[in-house]
């Protein structure tokens, strides 16, 4: 609206700039004929008239009109110039005694020009000093409609009186228009606060929307069709998304305890295999009268107890996983813990650092030491066997968090698997079932912290997380 209005006043002004000009160069063109009409006349009547005494010829005529052309031209306000048909001055009003030289004759091309054209008659322009000069040359003639002489008049193009009429115009306008602005401003003001009222509700509502919690439909009361159209889709669309988000989760439940159905049953299918063999094996050699049968049932009885005992950690494993660790409001000293935490460590290499000897944060004690046993555990596996190995251990803190930061110097993590590092079950390692930084994972994320890597192939991988100091 502000717009169409500017638009409208500068495109007025410019119209009437133009119509201005149009009409100011209407009313010189006309007011110089009209001189011209009114001075040939004055001039016929001065020839014909009973006092002129002289032959009316050419060269007579600067006798004729001696005492005559300086009243002439007072009477018409214009300067006259008569020239004879070559184009050279007869006589002028000019009050100077000598007339210029330019004044003294006329140029052959302005001559052709009178001679060639139907009326015989030619304006010529000039532009000077920001003044815009007329000049018209037209035949005179005599009683027998003869070329007598040439009539130059000079015209001054006076534009005051126009230009102050175009100047009080546009001041009347532009104070018009200033108001109608002024209007328009308030009106677009008051439109723009009533439109984006429901606009912004219906944004606020659009922005907050989540699919893992329950969002609120909108309701607007006096709005447009428009408006009401929108907002009865969004809440259409919010209808739609619950349901979808329902069925997402109970799909995405179904699917994760099918992915650790599979897991378990293969975890577990491994050490069963070379239980059944070793049964098996036993089955068929068993001997009583055999001299080495107390050494042999031994030998099978330790397998079978190995192979228990890796069914038995691939249980806890897998339940310690599944369980989501107890938010204990613990309060405790992270740096002792995670002393604490490196003593089950024999491993030389491993180096602990701390910016002071006490962060104080809430925390489980016994989740904290999974975290970092977990991490140092990563770091120790991924060092290769030709590389003098390193593991630096760091506990920081800022204004409201704790900063732990595991480093080692080992393989780093590859591209295609940066991604995939925190999912429960992968593993670049042959042994072991990829659920140690899953676990991590889900501890700090439990506790409102992150966790985060930065790695270089070849060069060592940094775990870092971060959790608030005074949130269990």
């Amino acid at each position: 609206m502000i717009v169409l209005v500017l638009i409208a006043s500068v495109l007025i002004a410019a119209v009437a700039i133009y119509q201005y000009n149009e009409e100011t160069t209407d009313y010189h063109t006309q007011r110089l004929e009209r001189k011209e009409q009114n001075i040939k006349t004055h001039l016929k009547r001065v020839l014909n008239g009973r006092q002129n005494t002289w032959e009316v010829k050419t060269r007579n005529i600067p006798l004729i009109f001696k005492d005559e052309i300086s009243s002439i031209a007072d009477i018409h306000k214009l300067q006259i110039n008569l020239y004879d048909l070559e184009g050279n001055l007869l006589i002028t009003s000019k009050a100077d005694l000598k007339p210029d030289e330019e004044d003294k004759c006329i140029d052959t091309e302005i001559l052709n020009a009178i001679s060639n054209t139907a009326d015989h008659r030619y304006v010529d322009k000039l532009t000077e000093n920001g003044q815009t000069y007329q000049s018209s040359y037209i035949f005179i003639y005599d009683n027998k409609f003869k070329p007598l002489a040439i009539l130059n008049l000079p015209y001054l193009e006076r534009d005051d009186f126009l230009s102050k009429e175009l100047n009080e115009f546009l001041g009347r306008l532009g104070i018009a228009y200033l108001f109608v602005l002024i209007i328009a401003i308030g009106i677009a003001f008051l439109l723009s606060k009533y439109i984006t009222k429901s606009l912004k509700t219906i944004s606020d509502k659009i922005i907050a929307t989540r699919l893992e919690k329950r969002n609120e439909k909108i309701v607007i009361e006096d709005s447009s069709q428009e408006i009401s159209t929108l907002v009865d889709s969004y809440n259409s669309m919010i209808d739609e998304l619950e349901d979808s988000a329902v069925k997402l989760a109970r799909s995405e439940r179904e699917q994760a305890w099918r992915e650790m159905a599979k897991q378990v049953a293969h975890e577990i299918k491994n050490p069963l295999t070379p239980m059944r063999l070793t049964v098996q094996n036993f089955q068929r050699k068993f001997d009583p009268n055999d001299e080495n049968i107390t050494t042999k049932v031994a030998e099978y009885s330790k397998t079978l107890i190995q192979q228990i005992d890796t069914m038995s950690s691939i249980a806890s494993a897998f339940s310690n996983f599944a369980k989501m660790p107890a938010q204990q409001n613990e309060t405790l000293n992270v740096v002792e813990i995670t002393k604490l935490a490196l003593d089950i460590f024999n491993e030389k290499y491993i180096i602990f650092t701390s910016d002071t000897d006490k962060i104080i944060a809430k925390f489980d004690r016994t989740q904290l030491i999974r975290v970092v046993t977990n991490l140092v555990k990563n770091g120790i596996q991924a060092i290769p066997n030709d590389k003098t190995p390193q593991v630096l251990v760091n506990v920081a803190q800022n204004d409201a968090n704790v900063i732990i930061t595991v480093a080692d110097n080992g393989i780093g993590v590859l591209e295609e698997n940066k991604e995939k590092i925190f999912e429960p079950k992968f593993t670049t390692k042959s042994s072991g079932m990829g659920l140690g930084l899953a676990m991590v994972k889900n501890i700090v994320e439990t506790y409102k912290g992150t966790i985060s890597f930065t790695t270089k192939a070849g060069g060592g991988t940094v775990f870092k997380v971060v959790f608030p100091k005074n949130e269990p």
